[in-house]
């Protein structure tokens, strides 16, 4: 998610921003820099697009292989199962699937 984040933020242009004015008290203003709609849509496309990339690490109980964002959610739920005690181990599928990924 970090690597993903990064390259993008690499191609953001000075051009890409625009600059808003926020009241922050009855006296107080200041102006905050935020991507343009259009910066902010591709994004969110970008974005979703990579957490509905297919990794090859098999679905628990499908054995097929599945979208990032289902990997997630099942790393989750191992993890709070470990912590409960349902399971003694818990080995984490994610870090070398976001290694691979972002080669």
């Amino acid at each position: 998610m970090d690597d993903f984040v990064i390259q993008y933020c690499q191609k953001v242009a000075v051009k890409d921003f625009v600059t808003k004015s926020e009241i922050l008290t009855r006296n107080k203003k200041r102006k905050r820099e935020y991507l343009n709609d259009l910066k902010t849509k591709d994004f969110m496309n970008q974005l979703n697009g990579f957490f509905e990339a297919f990794v090859e690490i098999p679905r628990i109980n499908v054995g097929e292989r599945q979208t990032i964002e289902t990997l997630i959610n099942e790393e989750a739920l191992l993890l709070a199962k470990f912590l409960r005690g349902e399971i003694k181990t818990w080995n984490p599928r994610l870090t070398s699937v976001f290694v691979k990924f972002c080669q």
